[in-house]
C-alpha cells in the first residue's frame, strides 16, 4: 500500500459519520417552487436534475476514484420526500451510543425553519401511513415490525446490463423516438421525465 492510499484509508477511518441537510434543503426548494406546476414524473425528474445542478461535489486531495453521498466524506443525505425527520429524531441520531450520526446545530435549524414546515404531512411515509388501518398503526407503534424506507434511501440498484453498454445520449435518442410515436399523455409525461433524468445523470 503506497503512502497516498495509506493516508486516504486513514482519513476514511477517522472521518465521523455526519448528517448533511444539503439534499433535504435542495429538494424542499425545488418542490416549493414547482408544487402544482408539474406532473409527478416531471416533478421527480426535475428535482433530481436540480439536485445534480446545485449539490456540492466533493473531490478529496489525492483521490483517483471520487464520489461522496453528501458534500463531505461520510456525509449522509436525508430524503424528506420519503420520510421527514423531526428535531427529536435528529437529536437522537446525534446522541445515541451506537452508530451515531453527528448532527450540527445548522442542520437542525435548516430542518426546523425550512424542511419540516414544508414536508410534514406531504412525505410519502405520511401519506401512506394516513391510509393504513388503526390495527396496522397499533401494531407498528408497538414495535411489532419496522418500515424499511424510514431507514434507507431508494435506488440501491444500477439497472441492468444495458446501463454498462449504452451511453446516456443513446438512451436519450431511444426516448426521443418513443416520444415521437406515443399518444398516451401519461406515458408521454413519463418519457419526458426520463429524458430530464438523463440530463441530470450527464450533469
Amino acid at each position: 500500500m503506497n503512502d497516498r492510499v495509506k493516508r486516504l484509508r486513514q482519513e476514511s477511518f477517522e472521518a465521523p459519520v455526519r448528517l448533511s441537510e444539503e439534499r433535504a434543503v435542495l429538494m424542499t426548494e425545488f418542490y416549493e417552487q414547482n408544487e402544482g406546476k408539474l406532473s409527478v414524473p416531471m416533478m421527480r425528474a426535475g428535482a433530481f436534475k436540480y439536485l445534480c445542478e446545485k449539490k456540492t461535489v466533493y473531490i478529496g486531495e489525492g483521490e483517483l476514484v471520487v464520489g461522496e453521498r453528501g458534500p463531505y466524506p461520510k456525509g449522509v443525505s436525508t430524503y424528506p420526500e420519503l420520510t421527514c425527520h423531526s428535531e427529536e429524531d435528529l437529536r437522537i441520531l446525534n446522541s445515541r451510543a451506537k452508530t451515531p450520526y453527528l448532527v450540527s446545530d445548522e442542520s437542525i435549524e435548516a430542518y426546523r425553519e425550512k424542511v419540516i414546515p414544508y414536508w410534514r404531512g406531504k412525505s410519502m411515509r405520511d401519506r401512506l401511513f394516513d391510509g393504513l388501518s388503526e390495527e396496522w398503526q397499533n401494531a407498528y407503534e408497538s414495535g411489532l415490525f419496522t418500515e424499511f424506507m424510514e431507514q434507507r434511501a431508494p435506488g440501491h440498484t444500477t439497472l441492468d446490463g444495458k446501463f454498462y453498454t449504452k451511453g446516456i445520449l443513446e438512451f436519450k435518442k431511444d426516448i426521443a423516438a418513443r416520444i415521437e410515436e406515443e399518444t398516451d399523455e401519461a406515458k408521454l409525461e413519463e418519457l419526458k421525465a426520463m429524458d430530464v433524468a438523463c440530463d441530470a445523470v450527464i450533469i
